[in-house]
């Protein structure tokens, strides 16, 4: 068998063997020196080509695709007590509750880039015919992040806490009136009292396990420590806090989130992201610029616009808010006088005013609906700034208002009295309000205008100055959101205190507008309608539209997918967070995936 084995193997080398081994071999040596150099220098041409053909076939099909891994670490002002959906508010200091909410909760929708929504918990969605009834389907093997399975009782009890006085919840005004009920297990339904275009809206309010919260008395609500060490369902869970000891109290320094696999829209790409705390924007930007974090919001537009200048990556986008001054006709009678409120107006140079006191961050208005809101209409500026002090003069002069170079004021004579174009500018002591108050101030004395600006602490300004309406010209915002709906700033019927229509307007023809936006439900139409409300608002001129601010973010130049662009606060920043990658990997087109 051995010698049958050897002899098969003989014969087949024999017959198979590779030419090197033979006639190529003797064909090598029969070279002189010289066609051995030629030969080797060819062979080393062709391999070197076929390298460089393969890697660049291998490029075209090749891609960059998201990869898991990586830390993102956020600096933020002040520290969180409420990472609670239905108790993180709106109020100044409160943004690390906001940010770290946004993140660990989920609703049953979230907004999309396009200003619409998308579904997060919910698989889908129905409206009725009449507006009424939203009946919302969840997503079915959804998770809570200690693995308890989610269903519609976590979201009727959510609503119903929601609705509870005893909560004091700055939700609540949201539910009103609101009847949520249960149809099956992940199946919850809403009905309301009248039509609300607006409503979807606040499908995107954060969830509370039912299972965590119901056994909690009210009294505690917001003591216990699930506002400090949150289950929720969102892209990231709580997975460490730090703190330290002050006067016997424990003060967090930073906050680590982990990315969740069972996220109802995909495990994030970026594994950690932590928040580190600190108690000025200076010790903030201080931090980014050493590196010990990587991303700052809501930075003031004199430091982005340093840091821009050493390089730094700044995001920002219009933010949905309007910053305007409002007339008090109560409290000063000429202002009660058209010509004087156009004649203001057209006094200030607002482009100017943005590039001074903002940096060039923000976009000039000219209507009480700022960008990325339905009926939005960009300023189509074409006056000069002597152009448009000549015809404010006009106007004035028109109006039989007298001016006197020697007191450089403007006078008019009504009836026995006679009145003098000068008031007070009230205000936040808000850096950015304050500048650009005393920026309105000087352009109003280049017309000839007297202004005092004064300043209040803001909770004072809306203590005593805006709720009781004591001013005579407030320089002011209103935080209008992305459903565009300015019913509350201007319907007669919000007019007194506390309602937030602080220029006291009535116009029974916008009332009429506001009342069917509210209640329309195609958006085409709703936009016609809001463009009404704009044409009525200009012709009034009951406020002077300044602009909206920018949100400003700092943000690692490694980090990617980032989109901003429909964001109503700044924790919305994070809205497509998921998507947010540092880490990449290569991979041929066919077997890329995005989310």
């Amino acid at each position: 068998m051995k010698q049958f084995l050897s002899s098969f193997s003989n014969k087949l080398n024999s017959r198979y063997s590779f030419p090197l081994e033979g006639r190529f071999t003797l064909a090598l040596k029969s070279f002189t020196n010289r066609e051995n150099q030629i030969f080797f220098t060819a062979m080393g041409v062709l391999v070197g080509t076929t390298i460089v053909l393969l890697i660049a076939v291998n490029n075209i099909y090749i891609v960059k695709v998201p990869a898991t891994g990586g830390t993102l670490v956020e600096g933020v002002i002040n520290t969180p007590a409420h990472i609670n959906p239905l108790l993180a508010t709106s109020e100044v200091g409160t943004e690390a509750d906001r940010d770290i909410s946004s993140l660990v909760y989920s609703g049953l929708l979230r907004r999309n880039a396009e200003n619409g929504f998308i579904p997060d918990l919910a698989e889908s969605y129905s409206v009725s015919k009449d507006g009424l009834v939203y009946t919302f389907v969840l997503k079915p093997k959804l998770e809570w992040h200690d693995g308890k399975k989610i269903t519609a009782d976590d979201i009727v009890f959510t609503i119903k806490t929601a609705q509870d006085g005893r909560m004091k919840s700055p939700k609540r005004a949201n539910w009103d009136g609101v009847l949520v009920e249960k149809v099956d297990e992940l199946t919850v339904r809403f009905t309301l009292k009248k039509p609300y275009a607006p409503f979807l809206e606040n499908a995107t309010m954060g969830i509370l396990p039912e299972h965590v919260w119901k056994t909690i008395d009210y009294n505690r609500f917001d003591t216990n420590k699930y506002n400090r060490e949150p289950i929720g369902s969102g892209p990231y869970k709580f997975d460490g806090l730090e703190t330290t000891t002050k006067d016997g109290d424990e003060i967090p320094i930073s906050y680590t989130l982990k990315s969740f696999g069972s996220f109802a829209l995909g495990e994030p790409y970026i594994d950690t992201i932590k928040f580190v705390f600190f108690r000025s924007e200076e010790a903030l930007a201080q931090a980014v610029r050493t590196g010990s974090i990587g991303a700052i919001n809501s930075i003031s537009p004199q430091n982005a616009k340093k840091l821009a200048e050493d390089g730094f990556r700044i995001e920002h986008t219009p933010l949905p808010r309007v910053l305007a001054v409002f007339f008090n006709q109560d409290e000063q009678a000429f202002f009660s006088d058209p010509s004087v409120r156009k004649a203001l107006t057209l006094a200030v140079d607002k482009q100017a005013i943005i590039d001074s006191a903002l940096a060039g961050y923000g976009v000039p208005l000219d209507s009480p609906l700022p960008p990325g809101t339905s009926g939005y209409e960009s300023v189509d500026d074409t006056y000069t700034r002597a152009e448009a002090l000549v015809s404010a003069r006009k106007l004035l002069e028109k109006a039989d208002w007298k001016f006197s170079s020697t007191t450089n004021s403007w006078t008019k004579k009504v009836k026995k009295e006679t009145q003098t174009l000068r008031f007070d500018l009230a205000t936040s002591e808000a850096v950015e309000l304050k500048t650009v108050a005393n920026e309105l101030k000087d352009a109003w004395a280049e017309l000839g205008v007297g202004v005092k600006v004064t300043v209040y602490a803001t909770g004072d300004l809306k203590e005593t100055i805006v709720r009781p309406r004591k001013f005579d010209a407030l320089f002011f915002g209103q935080v209008i959101g992305l459903g565009g709906d300015p019913y509350a700033f201007w319907h007669s019927s919000q007019r007194l205190d506390p309602n937030l229509n602080i220029a006291s307007y009535a116009n029974t023809k916008v009332d009429k507008i506001l009342d069917s936006a509210r209640t329309e439900i195609d958006p085409e139409k709703r936009v016609k309608l809001y463009q009404s409300f704009n044409n009525e608002i200009k012709k009034d001129a009951p406020a002077i539209f300044m602009y909206a601010p920018e949100f400003l973010y700092v943000l690692p130049k490694d980090v990617q997918g980032v989109s901003i662009s429909a964001i109503t606060t700044p924790s919305e920043r994070f809205l497509n967070v998921w998507t947010w990658y540092i880490d990449t990997d290569n991979v041929w087109k066919i077997f890329a995936r995005t989310k």
